[in-house]
Protein backbone atom coordinates (compact mmCIF):
# COMPACT_ATOMS: atom_id res chain seq x y z
CA UNK A 1 0.00 0.00 0.00
CA UNK A 2 1.81 3.10 -0.77
CA UNK A 3 0.91 6.21 1.04
CA UNK A 4 1.75 9.71 0.41
CA UNK A 5 2.47 11.21 4.09
CA UNK A 6 2.74 8.46 6.55
CA UNK A 7 5.29 6.06 7.03
CA UNK A 8 6.73 3.11 9.45
CA UNK A 9 5.99 5.67 12.38
CA UNK A 10 4.03 8.55 11.67
CA UNK A 11 4.37 11.71 9.47
CA UNK A 12 8.07 12.66 9.98
CA UNK A 13 10.34 14.93 7.90
CA UNK A 14 12.59 18.45 8.14
CA UNK A 15 10.60 21.13 10.41
CA UNK A 16 9.20 23.83 8.75
CA UNK A 17 9.49 21.66 5.16
CA UNK A 18 6.13 20.12 3.68
CA UNK A 19 4.80 17.95 5.29
CA UNK A 20 5.91 19.32 8.66
CA UNK A 21 4.87 22.89 7.94
CA UNK A 22 2.17 24.30 10.24
CA UNK A 23 0.13 24.61 7.17
CA UNK A 24 -0.02 20.86 6.68
CA UNK A 25 -0.23 19.53 10.60
CA UNK A 26 -3.38 21.88 10.46
CA UNK A 27 -4.72 20.09 7.73
CA UNK A 28 -3.95 16.62 8.85
CA UNK A 29 -5.92 17.52 12.34
CA UNK A 30 -8.73 18.81 10.74
CA UNK A 31 -9.09 15.32 8.54
CA UNK A 32 -7.69 13.47 11.50
CA UNK A 33 -10.79 15.12 13.25
CA UNK A 34 -13.23 14.39 10.73
CA UNK A 35 -12.48 10.84 10.66
CA UNK A 36 -12.52 9.92 14.39
CA UNK A 37 -16.04 12.71 14.86
CA UNK A 38 -18.56 10.15 15.77
CA UNK A 39 -21.80 11.04 17.85
CA UNK A 40 -22.70 14.21 19.62
CA UNK A 41 -20.29 13.94 22.96
CA UNK A 42 -17.58 16.37 23.58
CA UNK A 43 -14.58 14.90 21.59
CA UNK A 44 -11.24 14.95 23.18
CA UNK A 45 -7.63 14.71 21.83
CA UNK A 46 -4.44 15.04 23.61
CA UNK A 47 -1.66 16.03 22.33
CA UNK A 48 1.83 15.33 23.47
CA UNK A 49 5.58 16.75 22.23
CA UNK A 50 9.24 16.00 22.89
CA UNK A 51 11.69 19.27 23.43
CA UNK A 52 12.35 19.73 20.08
CA UNK A 53 12.31 23.65 19.10
CA UNK A 54 9.41 22.94 16.33
CA UNK A 55 7.11 21.17 18.16
CA UNK A 56 6.23 24.47 19.62
CA UNK A 57 5.39 25.62 16.59
CA UNK A 58 3.25 22.44 15.12
CA UNK A 59 1.40 21.85 18.52
CA UNK A 60 -1.08 24.84 18.66
CA UNK A 61 -1.54 24.50 14.58
CA UNK A 62 -2.91 21.07 15.50
CA UNK A 63 -4.44 22.47 18.33
CA UNK A 64 -6.12 24.80 15.87
CA UNK A 65 -7.05 21.94 13.32
CA UNK A 66 -8.80 20.53 16.02
CA UNK A 67 -11.12 22.80 17.59
CA UNK A 68 -12.37 23.66 14.55
CA UNK A 69 -13.10 20.30 13.84
CA UNK A 70 -15.37 21.25 17.56
CA UNK A 71 -12.71 18.76 19.44
CA UNK A 72 -11.57 19.60 23.04
CA UNK A 73 -7.64 19.33 23.14
CA UNK A 74 -5.43 18.89 25.99
CA UNK A 75 -1.82 19.68 25.99
CA UNK A 76 0.58 17.72 27.85
CA UNK A 77 3.63 19.57 26.87
CA UNK A 78 6.96 17.73 26.83
CA UNK A 79 5.79 13.96 27.64
CA UNK A 80 6.75 10.35 26.42
CA UNK A 81 5.04 8.44 23.34
CA UNK A 82 3.41 5.82 25.73
CA UNK A 83 2.46 8.37 28.44
CA UNK A 84 0.26 9.88 25.34
CA UNK A 85 -0.58 6.66 24.53
CA UNK A 86 -1.76 6.01 27.96
CA UNK A 87 -3.55 9.40 28.59
CA UNK A 88 -5.65 8.80 25.23
CA UNK A 89 -7.05 5.68 27.03
CA UNK A 90 -7.52 6.92 30.52
CA UNK A 91 -9.13 10.14 29.96
CA UNK A 92 -11.31 8.13 27.12
CA UNK A 93 -10.23 10.80 24.21
CA UNK A 94 -10.89 10.14 20.85
CA UNK A 95 -7.46 10.47 19.36
CA UNK A 96 -3.90 11.15 20.80
CA UNK A 97 -1.38 12.78 19.04
CA UNK A 98 2.45 12.93 19.63
CA UNK A 99 4.55 15.77 17.91
CA UNK A 100 7.94 13.90 18.08
CA UNK A 101 10.38 12.31 15.87
CA UNK A 102 11.91 9.79 18.23
CA UNK A 103 15.73 9.55 17.72
CA UNK A 104 16.13 11.59 14.81
CA UNK A 105 18.62 15.18 15.13
CA UNK A 106 16.13 18.03 16.24
CA UNK A 107 16.12 19.63 12.65
CA UNK A 108 13.48 17.11 12.08
CA UNK A 109 9.97 16.38 13.63
CA UNK A 110 6.73 13.87 13.08
CA UNK A 111 3.52 13.07 13.86
CA UNK A 112 2.20 10.26 15.62
CA UNK A 113 -1.76 9.21 15.91
CA UNK A 114 -3.03 6.86 18.18
CA UNK A 115 -6.49 6.31 18.67
CA UNK A 116 -9.26 6.13 21.41
CA UNK A 117 -7.53 2.55 22.32
CA UNK A 118 -4.54 3.67 22.73
CA UNK A 119 -2.95 1.91 19.32
CA UNK A 120 -1.07 3.76 16.80
CA UNK A 121 -3.54 3.77 13.49
CA UNK A 122 -3.77 0.95 11.08
CA UNK A 123 -2.99 1.31 7.43
CA UNK A 124 -6.64 2.12 6.59
CA UNK A 125 -7.12 5.26 9.01
CA UNK A 126 -4.04 6.41 7.92
CA UNK A 127 -4.88 5.99 3.94
CA UNK A 128 -8.37 7.92 4.68
CA UNK A 129 -6.43 10.64 6.35
CA UNK A 130 -4.78 11.07 3.61
CA UNK A 131 -7.65 11.19 1.43
CA UNK A 132 -9.14 13.97 3.08
CA UNK A 133 -6.45 15.91 3.62
CA UNK A 134 -5.53 16.01 -0.57
CA UNK A 135 -9.53 15.49 -1.51
CA UNK A 136 -11.62 15.71 1.23
CA UNK A 137 -14.37 17.98 2.07
CA UNK A 138 -14.22 18.49 6.12
CA UNK A 139 -17.54 20.40 7.07
CA UNK A 140 -15.95 22.72 10.20
CA UNK A 141 -17.75 23.38 13.42
CA UNK A 142 -20.27 25.97 13.77
CA UNK A 143 -19.17 28.92 15.98
CA UNK A 144 -20.91 27.67 19.34
CA UNK A 145 -19.60 23.91 18.88
CA UNK A 146 -15.53 24.72 18.70
CA UNK A 147 -13.26 22.90 20.63
CA UNK A 148 -11.50 24.14 24.11
CA UNK A 149 -7.95 23.66 24.24
CA UNK A 150 -6.47 23.50 27.63
CA UNK A 151 -3.04 22.47 29.41
CA UNK A 152 -3.30 19.18 31.47
CA UNK A 153 -1.40 19.88 34.62
CA UNK A 154 -1.47 16.35 36.25
CA UNK A 155 -0.46 14.39 33.42
CA UNK A 156 3.13 13.88 34.51
CA UNK A 157 2.25 12.81 37.69
CA UNK A 158 -0.71 10.44 35.94
CA UNK A 159 1.87 8.93 33.86
CA UNK A 160 4.44 8.52 36.76
CA UNK A 161 2.00 6.59 38.69
CA UNK A 162 1.01 4.17 35.94
CA UNK A 163 4.79 3.40 35.44
CA UNK A 164 5.35 2.54 38.86
CA UNK A 165 2.63 0.48 38.55
CA UNK A 166 4.11 -2.22 36.60
CA UNK A 167 7.03 -2.82 39.07
CA UNK A 168 6.33 -5.69 41.87
CA UNK A 169 4.54 -5.43 44.43
CA UNK A 170 6.97 -5.45 47.34
CA UNK A 171 10.33 -4.99 45.51
CA UNK A 172 12.01 -1.67 46.03
CA UNK A 173 14.95 -0.12 44.22
CA UNK A 174 17.02 0.85 47.48
CA UNK A 175 21.01 -0.50 47.71
CA UNK A 176 20.75 0.52 43.50
CA UNK A 177 22.29 3.48 41.61
CA UNK A 178 21.32 4.02 38.41
CA UNK A 179 22.42 6.27 35.50
CA UNK A 180 19.21 7.49 33.34
CA UNK A 181 19.94 9.51 30.58
CA UNK A 182 16.93 10.79 28.94
CA UNK A 183 18.07 12.32 25.40
CA UNK A 184 17.18 15.83 26.43
CA UNK A 185 13.92 14.42 25.37
CA UNK A 186 10.50 14.24 26.77
CA UNK A 187 11.13 11.61 29.87
CA UNK A 188 13.73 14.63 31.33
CA UNK A 189 11.04 15.10 34.24
CA UNK A 190 9.41 11.62 34.33
CA UNK A 191 12.13 9.30 34.15
CA UNK A 192 14.30 10.49 37.30
CA UNK A 193 11.09 10.98 39.42
CA UNK A 194 10.09 7.33 38.73
CA UNK A 195 13.19 5.55 39.91
CA UNK A 196 13.66 7.83 42.66
CA UNK A 197 10.34 7.58 43.99
CA UNK A 198 11.05 3.63 43.66
CA UNK A 199 13.99 3.93 46.04
CA UNK A 200 17.09 4.54 43.64
CA UNK A 201 19.52 7.02 43.97
CA UNK A 202 19.78 8.43 40.46
CA UNK A 203 22.66 10.02 38.28
CA UNK A 204 20.13 12.08 35.88
CA UNK A 205 21.69 13.08 32.41
CA UNK A 206 20.69 14.30 28.79
CA UNK A 207 18.02 16.38 31.30
CA UNK A 208 19.00 20.12 30.48
CA UNK A 209 16.71 20.56 27.12
CA UNK A 210 16.92 23.87 25.23
CA UNK A 211 15.03 22.97 21.64
CA UNK A 212 18.08 21.97 19.34
CA UNK A 213 19.87 19.53 21.67
CA UNK A 214 17.52 16.05 21.66
CA UNK A 215 19.13 13.36 20.52
CA UNK A 216 22.85 15.08 20.53
CA UNK A 217 25.41 13.17 21.30
CA UNK A 218 22.95 10.99 24.46
CA UNK A 219 20.26 8.64 24.51
CA UNK A 220 19.35 5.66 22.86
CA UNK A 221 20.77 6.14 19.64
CA UNK A 222 23.93 7.51 21.02
CA UNK A 223 25.11 5.65 24.31
CA UNK A 224 28.85 6.66 24.71
CA UNK A 225 27.94 9.45 27.31
CA UNK A 226 25.54 7.05 29.56
CA UNK A 227 28.42 4.03 29.39
CA UNK A 228 31.21 6.45 30.89
CA UNK A 229 28.82 7.58 33.85
CA UNK A 230 27.59 4.36 34.70
CA UNK A 231 31.83 3.78 35.02
CA UNK A 232 32.54 7.05 36.46
CA UNK A 233 30.01 6.67 39.25
CA UNK A 234 29.83 3.01 40.12
CA UNK A 235 26.52 2.77 38.97
CA UNK A 236 24.32 -0.66 38.59
CA UNK A 237 23.49 0.22 35.65
CA UNK A 238 22.02 2.29 32.97
CA UNK A 239 19.18 3.02 30.79
CA UNK A 240 19.24 5.02 27.56
CA UNK A 241 15.91 6.49 26.24
CA UNK A 242 15.85 7.73 22.86
CA UNK A 243 13.81 11.47 22.50
CA UNK A 244 10.45 10.24 22.83
CA UNK A 245 11.06 7.76 25.62
CA UNK A 246 9.68 4.75 23.99
CA UNK A 247 12.84 2.42 23.32
CA UNK A 248 15.42 2.15 25.83
CA UNK A 249 18.81 0.57 25.85
CA UNK A 250 20.91 -0.90 29.37
CA UNK A 251 24.30 -0.57 30.31
CA UNK A 252 25.78 -3.04 32.73
CA UNK A 253 27.99 -2.31 35.52
CA UNK A 254 30.83 -2.86 33.08
CA UNK A 255 29.41 -0.28 30.69
CA UNK A 256 28.38 -2.89 28.58
CA UNK A 257 25.55 -2.82 26.36
CA UNK A 258 22.22 -4.46 26.59
CA UNK A 259 20.19 -4.25 22.98
CA UNK A 260 16.17 -4.81 22.80
CA UNK A 261 17.34 -8.36 21.48
CA UNK A 262 18.67 -9.26 24.71
CA UNK A 263 15.97 -7.47 26.88
CA UNK A 264 13.40 -9.16 25.28
CA UNK A 265 15.39 -12.62 26.17
CA UNK A 266 15.44 -11.86 29.93
CA UNK A 267 11.95 -10.98 29.65
CA UNK A 268 10.63 -13.64 27.87
CA UNK A 269 12.76 -16.34 29.42
CA UNK A 270 11.70 -14.82 33.22
CA UNK A 271 7.97 -14.57 32.47
CA UNK A 272 8.11 -18.00 30.54
CA UNK A 273 9.26 -19.39 34.02
CA UNK A 274 6.52 -17.60 35.54
CA UNK A 275 4.06 -18.79 33.88
CA UNK A 276 3.13 -15.32 32.49
CA UNK A 277 3.92 -15.65 28.70
CA UNK A 278 1.40 -15.71 26.09
CA UNK A 279 1.98 -16.94 22.68
CA UNK A 280 4.29 -18.98 23.22
CA UNK A 281 7.42 -16.63 22.30
CA UNK A 282 8.05 -13.69 21.06
CA UNK A 283 7.78 -11.30 18.40
CA UNK A 284 10.20 -9.26 16.82
CA UNK A 285 10.81 -7.79 13.39
CA UNK A 286 13.17 -8.98 10.56
CA UNK A 287 16.34 -6.74 12.45
CA UNK A 288 16.17 -9.35 15.11
CA UNK A 289 19.54 -11.19 15.94
CA UNK A 290 19.91 -14.79 14.92
CA UNK A 291 21.21 -15.09 18.53
CA UNK A 292 17.69 -14.55 20.00
CA UNK A 293 15.91 -16.97 18.10
CA UNK A 294 18.32 -19.84 18.42
CA UNK A 295 17.67 -18.37 22.37
CA UNK A 296 14.10 -18.52 22.59
CA UNK A 297 13.86 -22.32 20.19
CA UNK A 298 16.02 -23.49 23.42
CA UNK A 299 13.34 -23.00 25.47
CA UNK A 300 11.18 -24.53 23.54
CA UNK A 301 9.94 -20.56 22.27
CA UNK A 302 9.41 -19.15 19.13
CA UNK A 303 9.91 -15.85 17.76
CA UNK A 304 7.91 -14.62 15.32
CA UNK A 305 9.43 -11.84 12.54
CA UNK A 306 7.19 -8.99 11.12
CA UNK A 307 8.45 -6.20 9.16
CA UNK A 308 10.66 -3.34 10.55
CA UNK A 309 8.38 -0.60 12.63
CA UNK A 310 7.08 -1.10 16.05
CA UNK A 311 3.34 -0.66 14.96
CA UNK A 312 3.83 -4.14 12.70
CA UNK A 313 4.74 -5.59 15.96
CA UNK A 314 1.82 -4.76 17.96
CA UNK A 315 -0.78 -5.89 15.26
CA UNK A 316 1.06 -8.94 15.29
CA UNK A 317 0.69 -9.51 19.35
CA UNK A 318 -2.88 -8.50 18.84
CA UNK A 319 -3.97 -11.08 16.28
CA UNK A 320 -1.79 -13.78 17.88
CA UNK A 321 -2.24 -12.84 21.66
CA UNK A 322 1.57 -12.55 22.29
CA UNK A 323 2.52 -10.50 25.54
CA UNK A 324 5.88 -9.64 25.05
CA UNK A 325 7.59 -8.01 21.46
CA UNK A 326 9.66 -5.77 20.29
CA UNK A 327 12.85 -4.50 18.33
CA UNK A 328 16.56 -4.94 18.33
CA UNK A 329 16.95 -1.02 19.17
CA UNK A 330 15.27 -1.27 22.20
CA UNK A 331 11.63 -0.38 21.23
CA UNK A 332 10.19 -3.03 24.29
CA UNK A 333 6.08 -3.83 23.50
CA UNK A 334 4.59 -5.35 26.97
CA UNK A 335 0.77 -5.47 26.30
CA UNK A 336 0.27 -6.64 30.09
CA UNK A 337 1.31 -2.76 30.38
CA UNK A 338 0.57 -0.98 27.47
CA UNK A 339 -0.27 -0.34 23.85
CA UNK A 340 3.38 0.92 22.61
CA UNK A 341 6.53 0.86 23.47
CA UNK A 342 7.09 2.00 27.05
CA UNK A 343 11.37 2.37 28.09
CA UNK A 344 10.77 2.95 31.37
CA UNK A 345 8.18 0.49 31.73
CA UNK A 346 10.99 -2.36 30.08
CA UNK A 347 13.66 -0.88 32.55
CA UNK A 348 11.19 -1.46 35.21
CA UNK A 349 10.96 -5.50 33.88
CA UNK A 350 14.65 -5.65 34.46
CA UNK A 351 15.08 -3.99 37.27
CA UNK A 352 12.45 -6.29 38.48
CA UNK A 353 14.10 -9.32 37.99
CA UNK A 354 17.96 -7.78 39.01
CA UNK A 355 16.45 -7.23 42.04
CA UNK A 356 15.20 -10.88 42.95
CA UNK A 357 17.98 -12.58 41.58
CA UNK A 358 20.42 -9.78 43.70
CA UNK A 359 23.43 -10.35 41.05
CA UNK A 360 24.83 -7.79 38.93
CA UNK A 361 23.44 -6.70 35.86
CA UNK A 362 26.09 -8.06 33.38
CA UNK A 363 25.20 -11.86 34.82
CA UNK A 364 21.37 -11.33 34.42
CA UNK A 365 21.21 -9.79 31.58
CA UNK A 366 23.60 -11.36 28.85
CA UNK A 367 20.90 -13.76 27.91
CA UNK A 368 23.16 -15.23 25.21
CA UNK A 369 26.18 -14.52 22.87
CA UNK A 370 25.10 -12.46 19.60
CA UNK A 371 25.26 -14.16 16.10
CA UNK A 372 28.04 -11.78 14.27
CA UNK A 373 25.46 -9.25 12.46
CA UNK A 374 26.39 -5.75 10.63
CA UNK A 375 24.32 -3.10 9.58
CA UNK A 376 25.60 0.15 8.12
CA UNK A 377 23.44 3.01 6.48
CA UNK A 378 24.07 4.44 3.06
CA UNK A 379 22.37 8.53 2.72
CA UNK A 380 20.49 8.88 -0.69
CA UNK A 381 18.75 11.90 -1.98
CA UNK A 382 16.09 9.88 -4.02
CA UNK A 383 16.21 7.92 -6.65
CA UNK A 384 15.61 3.98 -6.73
CA UNK A 385 19.47 3.17 -5.96
CA UNK A 386 18.69 -0.68 -5.03
CA UNK A 387 17.08 -0.92 -8.88
CA UNK A 388 20.51 -0.47 -10.45
CA UNK A 389 21.94 -3.53 -12.29
CA UNK A 390 25.04 -3.54 -10.56
CA UNK A 391 23.24 -3.16 -6.99
CA UNK A 392 21.50 -6.13 -7.81
CA UNK A 393 24.45 -7.85 -8.71
CA UNK A 394 26.02 -7.30 -5.82
CA UNK A 395 23.25 -8.42 -3.76
CA UNK A 396 22.86 -11.68 -5.98
CA UNK A 397 26.19 -12.45 -5.54
CA UNK A 398 26.58 -11.49 -1.25
CA UNK A 399 23.42 -14.18 -0.80
CA UNK A 400 25.26 -16.62 -3.04
CA UNK A 401 28.21 -16.06 -1.05
CA UNK A 402 26.41 -16.51 2.12
CA UNK A 403 24.16 -19.67 1.31
CA UNK A 404 22.29 -21.12 4.15
CA UNK A 405 25.01 -20.20 6.39
CA UNK A 406 23.56 -16.52 7.10
CA UNK A 407 21.06 -13.48 6.11
CA UNK A 408 20.94 -10.12 4.40
CA UNK A 409 17.94 -7.89 4.77
CA UNK A 410 18.33 -4.04 2.45
CA UNK A 411 15.29 -1.68 2.99
CA UNK A 412 14.90 1.66 2.59
CA UNK A 413 14.06 3.31 6.04
CA UNK A 414 10.64 4.49 7.02
CA UNK A 415 11.72 7.30 8.90
CA UNK A 416 15.31 9.15 7.24
CA UNK A 417 16.73 9.03 3.91
CA UNK A 418 18.56 5.86 4.60
CA UNK A 419 18.83 2.81 2.65
CA UNK A 420 19.96 -0.03 5.38
CA UNK A 421 22.31 -2.70 4.47
CA UNK A 422 22.31 -5.65 7.43
CA UNK A 423 23.77 -8.88 7.23
CA UNK A 424 24.49 -12.09 9.67
CA UNK A 425 26.31 -15.11 9.93
CA UNK A 426 28.30 -16.94 12.31
CA UNK A 427 31.29 -16.40 9.86
CA UNK A 428 32.38 -12.17 10.74
CA UNK A 429 34.77 -11.63 8.10
CA UNK A 430 32.08 -13.10 5.47
CA UNK A 431 29.40 -10.56 7.08
CA UNK A 432 31.82 -7.66 6.62
CA UNK A 433 32.78 -8.43 2.99
CA UNK A 434 29.59 -9.02 1.93
CA UNK A 435 27.69 -5.71 3.54
CA UNK A 436 30.73 -4.01 1.90
CA UNK A 437 30.54 -5.31 -1.04
CA UNK A 438 26.94 -3.99 -1.19
CA UNK A 439 27.72 -0.73 0.59
CA UNK A 440 30.38 0.55 -2.42
CA UNK A 441 28.09 -0.34 -5.08
CA UNK A 442 25.02 1.71 -3.66
CA UNK A 443 27.08 4.19 -2.78
CA UNK A 444 28.55 4.21 -7.13
CA UNK A 445 24.97 5.30 -7.75
CA UNK A 446 23.37 7.58 -5.26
Amino acid sequence: MTRKYFGTDGIRGRANVDPITPQAVLKLAMAAGHRFRRGDHRHLVVIGKDTRLSGYMLEPAMAAGFTAMGMDVHMVGPMPTPAVAMLTRSLRADLGVVISASHNPYQDNGIKLFGPDGYKLSDEDESEIESLMDDGDLELAPSERLGRAKRLEDAPGRYIEFVKQSFPRGLRLEGMKIVVDCAQGAAYRVAPTVFHELGAKVIAIGVQPNGTNINEECGAANTSLMREQVLLHGANLGVALDGDADRMIIADETGAIMDGDQIMALIASTWHEQGRLRGGGVVSTVMSNLGLERFLQGLGLSLIRTAVGDRYVVEKMRSDDFNVGGEQSGHIILSDYGTTGDGLVAALQVLAVVVARQRPVSEVCHMFEPVPQVLRNVRFNGGAPLEHASVKAAIKDSENRLGDRGRILIRKSGTEPLIRIMAESDDQTLVDAVVSQIVEEIEKVV
